[in-house]
C-alpha cells in the first residue's frame, strides 16, 4: 500500500491531483522519474553508483540505496508511471527533525538552456545560494510531543537571509521551542549532532575530502539532507545524525575537472557548523539572533524573510545581488561573473582543514 510521505520537506507533494513522491511500509521512497532527460540521467547516475570504481566504499554510505525502476500508480491519479525506487531515509524514525540544504552558489550546468538557467537564477538570486554558496530548500525540527514540527512552507525556506540561514542551522539543535519569539537557540544538541565521531560535521568533512579529489561528477542543484531524533537525544541516546546526498537530475561528466561549485559551497556550509560547536556561547549572546527570530516566527507558515543586500566575506564567498552584472538578456552577464573563481564560489576551500575536535 502506498502512501503519502509524513517527513517530506521539499520538492513536489503528492495529492489530489499532483504528482509526487509516495512510500510502502517496506522502506521503499517511490519518486516519479521525470519525462525529459532529467528522469534519464538520474536513472544513469543511481546505475552507475555500484559499478563505479571511483567512488570509495565509505561515500556510497552517502548515497540512498537504489532497488531500480517500478511502474506504479501514480499520486496525481494520472495512472501507471515509472517511479525510481529508492531507500525511504525517514525509515523507522519516529519524529526527525529533517533539513534539505541545496549545494552550490549555482544550481544550474553550462551545458542548460538560457531558459532554464534564467528560471535558476531567479531563485539563486532570491536564497542565501549566491552569498552562502547553499541555500536550505526544506526543513522541519521536531519541538515536542504537544508543540509537534516546525515546518516553514517550502517557498519561505528558501528565500531565507544569510543570517536566518544561520540561525535555523542553530535552531536545528537547540531545545528551546520556536513559538517564542524572544528566546535565542541554545544549540543543545549541537555536540551530539553535529560534533563526534560520527557527527554531522565529521560526515560532511568525509565528503569534502572526497570532492577535493573526485573528477568524476558535477552535481548541479543537489542536496545534503540532514536527519537526526531530538527525542533520542533527550533521552541521553545517540540522536542518529546522518546525512545523504539526494537529487541526481542534474549531474554531469566531470571531465577530470574539480566541481568546484559544490565542493565550495560544502566547505562553506562547514564552516558555519564549525562556528557553532567551536562558539555555542554565541547561540545566547548574539545580538543579531533576536531580531532575526521574530522574522523567522511571524508569518503564517513561520517564516518571513527580508531579502536586503547581502555580502558575506566570512564564508570566502563574495556576492552582492543588487551588484550582479546585467546584460541585455539578463543570463549572460551572470554567466560570465558566476564562472569567474571557480564557478562562483571564491576558492578557499583548499585553506578549510577543519577536524571534528578543531583544526587541523
Amino acid at each position: 500500500m502506498l502512501k503519502v510521505p509524513q517527513h517530506q520537506v521539499a520538492g513536489h507533494e503528492a495529492g489530489v491531483g499532483k504528482l509526487g513522491p509516495l512510500v510502502d511500509e517496506s522502506g521503499r521512497f517511490y519518486k516519479p522519474l521525470q519525462g525529459d532527460e532529467r528522469g534519464s540521467n538520474e536513472v544513469a547516475f543511481y546505475s552507475s553508483l555500484p559499478v563505479n570504481s571511483g567512488i570509495p566504499e565509505h561515500i556510497r554510505r552517502f548515497f540512498p540505496t537504489f532497488y531500480g525502476t517500478e511502474l506504479v500508480e501514480a499520486s496525481d491519479g494520472s495512472g501507471l508511471l515509472l517511479h525510481l525506487v529508492l531507500e525511504d531515509l525517514a525509515l523507522g524514525r519516529v519524529n526527525p527533525s529533517i533539513m534539505d540544504i541545496k549545494i552550490g552558489s549555482r544550481t544550474w550546468a553550462p551545458e542548460a538552456s538560457e531558459k532554464y538557467i534564467e528560471k535558476c537564477l531567479k531563485k539563486d538570486r532570491e536564497s542565501s545560494s549566491l552569498p552562502l554558496g547553499f541555500r536550505i530548500s526544506g526543513l522541519q525540527i521536531y519541538r515536542s510531543k504537544e508543540l509537534g514540527f516546525w515546518k516553514p512552507g517550502k517557498k519561505a525556506a528558501q528565500k531565507l537571509s544569510t543570517e536566518e540561514v544561520k540561525l535555523v542551522l542553530r535552531r536545528f539543535v537547540s531545545s528551546n521551542t520556536l513559538n517564542d519569539s524572544d528566546s535565542k537557540p541554545d544549540c543543545a544538541f549541537a555536540s551530539t549532532v553535529y560534533g563526534g565521531s560520527t557527527g554531522i560535521l565529521s560526515q560532511l568533512l568525509e565528503l569534502k575530502a572526497w570532492f577535493e579529489d573526485q573528477t568524476i561528477f558535477h552535481l548541479y542543484s543537489c542536496s545534503v539532507l540532514m536527519i537526526f531524533e531530538k527525542e533520542l537525544a533527550l533521552e541521553g541516546k545517540s540522536p542518529g545524525a546522518q546525512i545523504k546526498l539526494i537529487d541526481f537530475a542534474h549531474v554531469y561528466e566531470g571531465r577530470g575537472v574539480i566541481d568546484h561549485n559544490f565542493l565550495g559551497g560544502l566547505c562553506s556550509l562547514i564552516k558555519f557548523i564549525y562556528k557553532i560547536l567551536t562558539t555555542p556561547s554565541e547561540c545566547k549572546i548574539e545580538v543579531s539572533a533576536k531580531a532575526d527570530q521574530k522574522k523567522l516566527t511571524a508569518s503564517d507558515n513561520g517564516v518571513e524573510t527580508d531579502q536586503k543586500n547581502l555580502t558575506a566575506y566570512d564564508n570566502g564567498v563574495v556576492a552582492d545581488r543588487k551588484n550582479l552584472p546585467v546584460s541585455d538578456n539578463d543570463v549572460a552577464a551572470d554567466r560570465k561573473s558566476l564562472t569567474n573563481s571557480h564557478d562562483g564560489v571564491v576558492d578557499d576551500h583548499k585553506h578549510i582543514t577543519y577536524s571534528v575536535n578543531g583544526v587541523s
